[in-house]
């Protein structure tokens, strides 16, 4: 890798994190000219965190405010792309001189790497492997070429640097595209370095050094570079120096996949010489065009296959990732932001939140002393069922009362007799057996009435007393003590005080004031 000035300042797994932000970058995992990628962790509230893949551009890309521009709006532009074979991108930081790019983490190797790989150990990626892993990625290219605006038009997405390093294969077979949006703004960047573009020369369509319009097709091209150098473990267009590598790609000569590869069927070497037509007419017009015929031709592997291959051949590098995946997890340097403890509705107990961040997703009930509001809400609620008896209380018997007055209204004595004492308060209350008594004498006739029936209890003593000394008129006159008597004294009850119609004791308890009913 080319020197860079702010390697001092790059983040180790040994050392603590660089925080930017609400991300912690920890060491490299991945390096090239305009980035290196990094193990990172998103810090968020409550213990909230997840790992993700960082993409930090190198300070001369950074501090250029017009690749700034272009850089961020590409990304938000690459946001667009919602696709399973498609590297999500989740955040772009432009903070504290810092350009990052955050993207969903993906455990395992690039294309690139791979191919490596194979070439090294075995010879070749098996052909099925290789057609699946570049059948996925044209997939995701074709999402990205068909995305639309909340409008639904269409963006023009077109990646531009489709290559075996922006690929990755993850452990689960999956292939994924990623850089999207960063690989235009690059090429728009007014400084360059021979080392940079030179990898991403060898898979530019002819059209791209033209400086004309360019579409969906120029990624067709790369991603048929990327298929036959997958096939064959060699590189088709690179060459000792940038003009070599031009010139190659200038004079549009592709030497069929099976000539280093005889086991490649015929057929597949057409689907690749297609994709790689120097004249863009006679490409795929599609990326989903290009991906049905590579299985039109041969059987690519199910993403069970690859995720087995890819596990069977970078075990060794995928060992160390994990390590370090795990080491980044469990690390004690990322201080998670203070969050006040919630309290649960349920137990009025605090939550205690874990100072782990590996254990961030478990919340722990720690136990506590009762709460006094719990105190507060008992006495309430005592006292809110009280109301709410003695009301029942008044509503039941009022018009029981009533009933028994309205019976005993026609009722009527021969001859004024002494007036019955004054009940207790506890004769006050009107029982089943007194209005059972009251119904009685009301349907008694009124020759059979010699001697007093059960009169209503009287509530005012004086009045009836009063009522009882006027003289008669005729001896047959009904007595004036009736129900209608009755009537005025209870006018005089207002002198009780009845609101509210209970009292509180010294233990809190309601009691019915017997006068109010």
């Amino acid at each position: 890798m080319n020197s860079d000035p702010a390697a001092s300042s790059r983040p180790s797994l040994s050392g603590p994190p660089v925080i930017v932000g609400r991300y912690a970058i920890y060491g490299e995992i991945a390096a090239g000219g305009m980035a290196t990628v990094h193990l990172g962790r998103l810090q968020g509230e409550a213990g909230f965190a997840r790992t993700v893949a960082i993409k930090r551009l190198h300070p001369q890309f950074s501090k250029d405010p017009d690749f700034v521009n272009m850089f961020l709006d590409e990304a938000r532009i690459a946001a667009r792309i919602r696709h399973p074979n498609v590297v999500s991108t989740l955040d772009v930081v432009n903070s504290e001189g810092e350009l990052l790019l955050v993207m969903d983490y993906v455990h395992g190797e690039s294309l690139s790497k791979l191919v490596r790989i194979a070439g090294a150990e075995r010879g070749f990626v098996p052909i099925n492997v290789g057609c699946g892993i570049v059948s996925q990625a044209l997939l995701g290219l074709h999402a990205a070429h068909e995305a639309k605006t909340e409008r639904g038009e269409p963006l023009g997405i077109v990646h531009r640097d489709v290559s075996p390093q922006n690929i990755m294969v993850g452990t689960d077979g999956v292939a994924l595209v990623l850089d999207f949006g960063v690989a235009k703004a690059a090429m728009r960047a007014s400084t360059t370095r021979d080392g940079q573009i030179k990898g991403k020369i060898a898979y530019m369509a002819p059209e791209q050094f033209g400086g004309g319009e360019m579409d969906r097709r120029v990624d067709v091209f790369a991603a048929g570079v990327v298929l036959w150098e997958a096939l064959t473990s060699r590189r088709l267009f690179a060459g000792q120096d940038v003009a070599e590598t031009l010139g190659r790609i200038a004079s549009g000569k592709v030497e069929v996949p099976s000539k280093f590869r005889p086991e490649i069927p015929p057929e597949l070497d057409a689907v690749v010489l297609q994709a790689l037509a120097s004249d863009r007419e006679l490409r795929f017009p599609t990326a989903l065009a290009f991906a049905e015929a590579i299985e039109g031709a041969v059987r690519v592997a199910s993403s069970r296959e690859i995720g087995a291959w890819v596990d069977a051949n970078a075990a060794m590098g995928l060992d160390e990732r994990s390590q370090r995946l795990s080491e980044v997890e469990s690390s004690s340097h990322i201080v998670a932001k203070p969050v006040a403890s919630p309290v649960s509705a349920r137990t009025s107990m605090p939550m205690v939140e874990p100072t782990d961040l590996s254990t961030a997703r478990t919340l722990v009930v720690a136990p506590g002393p009762p709460s006094a509001l719990r105190k507060v809400l008992g006495f309430a609620a005592a006292g809110l069922g009280g109301a709410v008896l003695v009301l029942l209380v008044v509503v039941l018997l009022r018009p029981k009362a009533s009933e028994a007055d309205s019976k005993a209204e026609p009722t009527a004595v021969s001859a004024p007799g002494p007036v019955a004492a004054p009940p207790t308060p506890a004769e006050a209350l009107p029982t089943a057996t007194q209005a059972a008594a009251t119904d009685s004498a009301a349907a008694a006739p009124d020759s059979a009435s010699a001697t007093a029936t059960p009169e209503p209890p009287a509530t005012d003593l004086p009045a009836a007393k009063a009522e009882a000394a006027k003289p008669e008129t005729t001896a047959t006159a009904k007595p004036r003590v009736t129900a209608h008597t009755a009537a005025p004294a209870k006018a005089a009850k207002p002198k009780v005080n009845c609101s509210p119609p209970y009292s509180i004791d010294a233990q809190g308890i309601k009691r019915v004031k017997p006068e109010c009913l």
